[in-house]
């Protein structure tokens, strides 16, 4: 195939997954911390007095440059801006997927009617399904449009294009991972810079080094970009271990970091991962004489660093409690076991088909289809779900042979199934709808009818996520909110800030006589449940779902 039909074709994937599945988000998880920040960067004026956008943790990355940037440049919105930038970012990540099934293919006896690249956009369809990896709370193929959501992909472009020797394009993409998302792009890092000294007789030392070069200019980016910023608001504190007060409010705030922690990592979820492995391991040793030396460091590799990472981080954090760890979340490496095992049992998959053993095909891509409907596996939906992946994989088969037979229309529309089978059939829903037009019109009658540095508490909200999506949409101030919270794994002012004032609202457990207090702290306006109606005065808002009410 010519270099624009791959190009082309890695976009229309890469729209799939974004308006069909896995899908993409707003204001549903961390886009709700992000996105006033953005406006508040932008314009000080706006969310002035709220400790979210006044206390901000993008310090360390270019994702807010850039975002601002882009906005100034197209008059966009930040959630049109980032739209954009996850679509595109999930694009070159995918592209990144078919040159590491396009390096393996090179070995495949596809023979001399086919095209080797029609079998390795099957690979990458498969994987563009996405994963949610339990645990550590991440995705393969992020929602939301975060710093993680970009630097993941353009990682793992960068993983491909050093399969295919492209050494300067892989460290530019590199690089652009790691002014994103750091802690994301960092085990790609390492394992580059050790590939690019490796001893080699081919290259001397001085060009391999040269390679580098793009890291190194995003090394020092950062850090001037991370000077600039910090000087307006808290620094975030690396070399540090957890104060007891600390670490309780972590446990109770982000348990997903600490492996010790029964709730989040149960028995099953580790012996999960080690089965997850060993069908990696299986996958891996089938493939062993078709994978390239660069292909296995990172196949191999990054998987292996993601098992290590649950006793490392149980090391560091739990027990030598640095502060550090929770910054930078390295259990989350996790998802590599989910990614490259999905990678290598879809290629198994191809092999098997290409090789006319269908029923070892249909095998391996079962446990490629298994990710992205292990959701609804231990749901009602079980046996349904089974019976998707079943079929999914049979599919999948047919697909191989339907392109060796010249027939890739029909192969394509079987292996796309997939993207509507999934969430049609088995039912599986990657996130619940959050934004609602009764929300709307309160976010709206707020930006309109109340004062710009006016602050609004959602007093029975508990837990919920409404007050994080009214903030990022009515731009105004929110006293405390349980999603809010999230920046105590970051920064330690905040963190007993934020525990201060859910304390002082009594952790959004509304009673009317709290009312004196809500005003003494600043709160201008409360907003509660039909439920809680104040019968001694009229609301300034009122919904089906919503009531407003300005405090004296």
């Amino acid at each position: 195939m010519k270099p624009i039909v791959i190009a082309g074709a890695c976009l229309a994937l890469s729209l799939l997954t974004w308006l069909q599945f896995p899908g993409h988000s707003w204001l549903q998880q961390d886009s709700q911390i992000y996105a006033p920040i953005l406006e508040h960067l932008r314009d000080p004026s706006v969310l002035r007095n709220d400790i979210l956008a006044q206390k901000a943790h993008v310090a360390y990355t270019l994702y807010d440059e850039t975002a601002r940037a882009l906005r100034a440049a197209t008059r966009l919105d930040f959630r049109d801006v980032l739209a954009i930038e996850q679509i595109l970012s999930r694009a070159c990540g995918i592209w990144g997927l078919y040159l590491c099934a396009a390096g393996l293919l090179a070995c495949f006896p596809v023979g001399k009617t086919c095209n080797p690249a029609h079998f390795a956009l099957f690979i990458t369809a498969i994987c563009s399904l996405g994963a949610i990896v339990s645990g550590p709370s991440v995705l393969t193929f992020e929602y939301e449009p975060t710093p993680r959501a970009f630097a993941l992909p353009l990682a793992i472009c960068a993983t491909g294009l050093t399969v295919h020797r492209r050494y300067l394009a892989a460290g530019i993409a590199l690089a652009a991972a790691l002014v994103y998302h750091a802690p994301t792009a960092l085990p790609f890092v390492l394992f580059f810079i050790a590939l690019s000294l490796w001893p080699s007789k081919s290259e001397n030392l001085r060009r391999r080094i040269v390679r580098l070069a793009p890291l190194a200019g995003a090394v020092l980016l950062l850090a001037v970009a991370a000077h600039v910023q910090e000087g307006a608001g808290e620094a975030q504190s690396f070399f540090a271990r957890l104060t007891p007060g600390l670490e309780r409010l972590q446990r109770l705030r982000a348990s997903y970091n600490w492996i010790s922690d029964a709730q989040p990592w149960p028995p099953a979820l580790l012996a999960h991962y080690a089965i997850l492995f060993a069908i990696l391991l299986a996958a891996f040793f089938r493939l062993r004489r078709d994978l390239s030396f660069e292909l296995r460091l990172f196949s191999l590799g990054l998987p292996i660093v993601g098992m290590l990472s649950l006793p490392v981080s149980w090391l560091l954090l739990d027990h030598w409690r640095l502060a550090i760890v929770p910054q930078l979340q390295p259990m989350r490496c996790i998802l590599f076991v989910t990614l490259f095992a999905q990678f290598l049992t879809a290629a198994a998959g191809v092999r098997a088909a290409l090789r006319r053993q269908p029923v070892e095909a249909i095998a391996w891509f079962a446990l490629a289809y298994l990710p992205p409907v292990q959701p609804v596996m231990t749901s009602p939906y079980t046996t349904r779900g089974i019976a998707v992946v079943l079929s999914l994989a049979l599919l999948a088969w047919l697909a191989v042979w339907l392109a060796q037979a010249k027939r890739q229309p029909a192969a394509l529309a079987l292996v796309l199934a997939a993207f509507f089978a999934i969430p049609g059939i088995a039912r599986v829903v990657n996130y619940p709808r959050l934004l609602t037009p009764e929300l709307d019109q309160l976010s709206t009658w707020a930006r309109s009818a109340t004062p710009k540095d006016a602050v609004f508490q959602f007093a029975d909200a508990g837990k919920g996520l409404d007050p994080g999506i009214f903030r990022a949409q009515a731009l105004r101030a929110i006293y405390v909110d349980w999603k809010g919270g999230g920046q105590v794994n970051y920064l330690s002012g905040f963190a007993a800030e934020w525990w201060r004032r859910w304390l002082q609202t009594n952790q959004n457990r509304f009673k009317p006589r709290d009312l004196p207090k809500y005003a003494a702290l600043g709160i201008r306006y409360i907003v509660v449940q039909p439920k809680n109606r104040l019968k001694d005065r009229p609301p300034a808002f009122e919904s089906p779902h919503y009531l407003a009410y300005a405090l004296p």
